[in-house]
């Protein structure tokens, strides 16, 4: 049922920006190659722009890298406190660094500060190197988990994100990854908050100009290579709602700031939340065939939210459409049919709903009975 419901959310964008033409939906065009806008909590896409576009992603890479650590971490095959030896390969990386030194033994509390705050490559290499062995063995579990989280164009060389052929990532993909890695592990925003790392006597600031700056910014990401351009995975929250921005091939440092900005904003200023169902709660009622009541109570297995323009409720129906040929028996929680959610007689969204309760097939005396009653109804309204 989540998977129906991510895809149905992801195609509401244009179908909003049809049903609502009276809303400045359409006005925004970030400056950026390719960008992004998603409400968290749901995965609504609220905006994009060549999305699914594969392109190089610089060091956003490192959420997958960042993904993989916290998920070894609650298998208990590290934990924080334990101590990773520095080796030659891991000083040796360019880039951006938390300046480590060979054989030095580091935290991966620390590594991970590392990765976060200053996107330290030497930071990633030491950590693949102390889960897998290599590297190369540790982005053979990051593209697994691609494949897995359903990233359809993203394909991962590295673990840090330096320039190599073959190695991209969409607009969609990160935002993806970046929703899964919030919801699945919250701490990790407890690191990307941070706006400064001190280690090795060096102290570093955070390279998104967003924190302390745009209001409820958090995280994530930034990247920037020649050929990848400024990127920024953004994310922020205003009144309870998170937003996650993306942005690949900006021109400059300014220009990424910017258009995440515009992006944010866009988001937070044009769409309110329009709660559709509660999960457990009636939605209403189905007719089921064979069942020992004609009628069936539905609900939905998850609470369901949309995000619509500010404005626009008067213009939002719901109707529930029974599955084809319903029949008993069904247990409680069997997909029982749709909850369509229109705007002026046009499905923008809908969502399963389940049997709220088991219900046993009528035995054959009761189905006899209504068998006939039908039969009578029908000759009776044909006169």
């Amino acid at each position: 049922m989540h998977n129906h419901r991510k895809i149905a959310l992801i195609l509401l964008l244009p179908l909003l920006l049809m049903f609502f033409p009276g809303t400045a939906l359409a006005n925004i065009d970030v400056n950026a190659g390719s960008a992004i806008l998603m409400e968290a909590s749901t995965g609504q896409i609220l905006y994009e722009k060549n999305s699914e576009k594969a392109l190089p992603p610089a060091s956003i890479t490192k959420i997958m890298t960042l993904l993989v650590i916290f998920e070894a971490l609650e298998k208990e095959q590290i934990t924080w406190d334990e101590k990773v030896v520095v080796s030659e390969n891991a000083w040796r990386m360019q880039g951006s660094q938390m300046f480590l030194e060979i054989g030095q033994e580091v935290t991966v509390r620390d590594l991970v500060k590392g990765i976060s705050i200053v996107s330290g490559n030497d930071a990633c290499v030491a950590m693949a190197e102390h889960l897998y062995g290599s590297e190369a063995a540790f982005v053979r579990v990051m593209n697994e988990r691609a494949q897995e989280l359903g990233l359809e164009n993203t394909k991962f060389q590295n673990s840090t994100g330096w320039p190599a052929e073959n190695h991209y990532m969409s607009a969609k993909d990160i935002a993806l990854l970046a929703q899964y890695l919030i919801s699945t592990y919250p701490e990790v925003i407890e690191f990307e908050a941070q706006k400064e790392f001190t280690f090795n006597n060096i102290r570093q600031y955070n390279r998104n100009t967003l924190l302390g700056r745009y209001p409820g910014a958090d995280g994530l990401k930034t990247g920037l290579t020649t050929e990848a351009g400024y990127c920024l995975v953004a994310t922020a929250v205003q009144n309870d709602i998170r937003m996650i921005s993306v942005v690949l091939n900006t021109a400059s440092e300014e220009a990424r700031h910017t258009a995440s900005q515009e992006i944010l904003n866009y988001g937070f200023r044009n769409f309110e939340p329009l709660e559709i169902a509660k999960a457990g709660e009636t939605v209403g009622q189905v007719n089921i065939h064979e069942g020992r009541k004609k009628l069936l109570n539905v609900t939905v297995a998850e609470d369901y939210t949309v995000f619509i323009p500010h404005d626009s409720k008067d213009k939002i129906e719901q109707v529930l459409v029974a599955k084809e040929d319903l029949k008993a028996p069904i247990k409680k929680g069997e997909i029982a049919g749709t909850l369509e959610i229109r705007s002026e007689d046009e499905i923008i969204t809908s969502v399963d709903v389940v049997a709220q309760e088991d219900m046993k097939r009528a035995n054959i005396l009761v189905r006899a009975f209504r068998w006939i009653g039908g039969f009578f109804s029908g000759l009776f309204s044909k006169g």
